[in-house]
């Protein structure tokens, strides 16, 4: 049952990741796809009915490991106390730049919200891989399982350890990069236009970047946390995440090539979600790895709420999962198609 429980935390956390990833995308590309007040509510309306639902899925996963795995959220909440509310600050401000932009016509406020939707959205990538790269690289949890963290130390990823290093910073850029691909594949197939011209221009680009940087960074993670390799090596699950990976990034490389946004954006969707199981399946069942001694870490089993609370759990997951599914389903189909820069539906 804690195996099943890693596995779904994992599942919703790749959900929010993907999802939200193309909000993010479209928010960090939007002052550079889009030169005119027209096409920036055309980028607006492409995310418009997606945005706040795609947010949803970081809601559930904090839930969840409220209910299944309480300490790992507990730890994780003080430990990244400045962090979390730094994470806060920048979904509070990607919202209401959202929202209040057009409340008011004159075009210097627009543009001052436009600044904040894209400053907010790269903020939060950048936060959110620099976040995965510090559960990675391990944190200096002590033997009561508690942990605090400086914004940085010595920039070296060795003991102590802060929040910002070469290492978190280079996943958190990483993470950039790549949902800012996510996001112009994204525009490229919901958008017409100069908007999808310039996400399409934009993308190849992008790509290449991603797929340069990706063997990098995986050389980097191997350099601080050596036992990563061992555990891609010995276990199936890893092996198909990279698999899925591999083939998206071949998926993007063959859609930009030929055109075709959609199987660009399957591809780009494939690679994420390909990472986040490949890198799920190396770390379990260590939730939060501890440096320098190993022995300090949170794993799933030591975490996991007691046997009759997974059960019951479970059956409320497998209630409410397919309903929230369903309406990301609704959804797409209701806003299926196109969206057009001289559509004055505005979010």
């Amino acid at each position: 049952m804690v195996e099943l429980w890693f596995a779904i935390i994992a599942l919703m956390l790749t959900l929010y990741v993907v999802l939200d990833g193309y909000d993010f995308g479209a928010g960090i590309l939007h002052l550079v796809v889009a030169r005119t007040d027209p096409e920036r509510r055309q980028v607006l309306n492409a995310i418009g009915p997606y945005w706040d639902g795609n947010e949803v899925w970081l809601i559930a996963t904090g839930t969840t490991l409220f209910a299944i795995f309480p300490r790992v959220l507990a730890a994780g909440l003080s430990g990244f106390y400045f962090a979390i509310f730094l994470l806060l600050w920048c979904l509070i401000l990607r919202g209401a730049a959202i929202e209040f932009r057009s409340h008011v016509e004159e075009p210097l406020w627009r543009r001052f919200w436009d600044a904040v939707w894209c400053g907010s959205s790269a903020l939060l990538a950048l936060f959110f891989g620099a976040a995965l790269g510090n559960l990675i690289r391990g944190l200096p949890i002590d033997d009561r399982g508690w942990f605090g963290l400086a914004l940085f130390t010595d920039w070296s990823a060795r003991p102590p350890v802060g929040i910002l290093d070469w290492y978190t910073l280079a996943t958190g850029l990483f993470a950039l990069g790549h949902l800012a691909l996510h996001g112009a594949n994204w525009l490229a197939l919901r958008t017409d236009g100069e908007v999808q011209a310039r996400s399409r221009r934009l993308a190849v680009p992008l790509s290449l970047a991603v797929a340069i940087a990706w063997p990098l960074i995986t050389v980097a993670t191997v350099k601080v946390f050596p036992g990563l390799l061992h555990a891609f090596l010995t276990r199936p699950f890893a092996w198909f995440g990279f698999l899925v990976a591999l083939g998206g990034a071949i998926s993007v490389q063959i859609g930009r090539r030929r055109a075709n946004d959609l199987v660009a954006f399957i591809g780009s969707t494939a690679w994420i979600a390909g990472l986040m199981v490949a890198t799920a399946a190396c770390l379990f069942p260590v939730m939060l790895r501890a440096v320098p001694e190993a022995a300090h870490s949170i794993t799933a089993y030591a975490a996991a709420n007691d046997p009759s609370g997974l059960r019951i759990g479970l059956t409320w997951w497998l209630i409410g999962f397919p309903l929230a599914v369903a309406y990301h389903v609704v959804v797409l189909r209701i806003h299926r198609g196109k969206v057009h820069a001289a559509d004055r539906q505005e979010y």
